[in-house]
């Protein structure tokens, strides 16, 4: 998913922004490794690690990452469906 996506799914397609905030700062239980921005490039203040943990991190679940710390986004892009929605505002 994107910073965006979660913004929209949370009602506020506008505040990808502050979901790389909540990324960064939050939780850090939460799959935050699957997050990527709208390019599919990986977070530079991912935790503690930056890119490389980043891409440690997605690497591990199988996912491949470029030398560009980037990941095929048309290829994994992941929308879930709420129920009784048929889609989201963006």
């Amino acid at each position: 998913m994107t910073y965006g996506q979660v913004a929209a799914l949370c009602g506020a397609a506008w505040a990808a922004w502050e979901v790389g905030q909540i990324a960064h700062h939050g939780p850090q239980e939460l799959p935050w490794q699957r997050v990527v921005n709208k390019n599919g490039g990986l977070a530079r203040g991912y935790t503690t690690g930056g890119l490389e943990a980043h891409k440690r991190d997605l690497e591990a679940e199988g996912v491949s990452v470029t030398d560009e710390y980037k990941v095929d986004i048309e290829e994994l892009l992941w929308w879930p469906q709420a129920k009784g929605q048929n889609s989201l505002p963006l």
